[in-house]
Formats: structure tokens, sequence, C-alpha cells
């Protein structure tokens, strides 16, 4: 079984257009804090980019594509 990181990671690989927290927790049912953090630890890593628009933010995957 794959882990909540490994499917967040797949997911933004797969949606070059990137994706909102809300979207992601949306489409791998799983909670927004969790997404949150999860991001937190790709964003150190700096394996994605984040855009804010607006009050969204859409994140990227950038890490090794």
């Amino acid at each position: 079984m794959k882990s909540k990181k490994e499917s967040v990671i797949e997911l933004l690989k797969k949606n070059s257009d990137g994706l909102t927290l809300i979207e992601i927790s949306k489409l791998l049912s799983i909670s927004r804090n969790t997404v949150a953090v999860v991001v937190a630890e790709l964003k150190g890593a700096e394996q994605i980019r984040i855009r804010e628009i607006g009050k969204a933010r859409l994140i990227y995957w950038e890490g090794g594509k």
C-alpha cells in the first residue's frame, strides 16, 4: 500500500496544470490537514513549486519529473 506522500506525488505528476490542497484532498480522500503536512515536506525538499493566485495556492510537481 502506498503512503500518503507517495499518493500526493503521483497525483501531482499526473496533473501538470497544478492542484490546490482541497483538490488533492478530495481526489485522494484524505484530510486537508494531512495534505498540508505532505506539501510542507515536499516544499522543504524542493520537490514542488507553489504559485499563489488570489487566495488559491496551486501546487506543481518539480522534482525529478
